[in-house]
C-alpha cells in the first residue's frame, strides 16, 4: 500500500491506496494534483528511504508522498 500524508494548520491525516488499483490509483493522482495546485508541496521516498524528494508530479512508484504547506511568517 502506498500511502498520502497531508500535513496543514488543523494536523495531518494519512490516505493509503493501492497502486494496483486503477480506481485507488485514479483518486491519489486527482489528489496529488488537487493538493499541489492549493500550494501544497510535494515530497515522496520509499519505504527505508529517510529523505524525502521534492516532486511536482505524480509519483505511483513511490512508497510514500508527504503534503506540506509553506507557511509564511508573520
Amino acid at each position: 500500500m502506498a500511502k498520502h500524508q497531508i500535513m496543514d494548520h488543523s494536523g495531518h491525516s494519512t490516505i493509503e491506496f493501492d497502486r494496483s488499483n486503477t480506481v485507488e490509483l485514479k483518486e491519489a493522482m486527482e489528489r496529488f494534483e488537487k493538493l499541489t495546485k492549493s500550494g501544497h508541496i510535494a515530497g515522496t521516498r520509499n519505504a527505508g528511504e529517510t529523505e524525502y524528494t521534492k516532486v511536482k508530479d505524480f509519483k505511483d512508484t513511490r512508497d510514500e508522498t508527504i503534503f506540506t504547506t509553506a507557511r509564511q511568517a508573520g
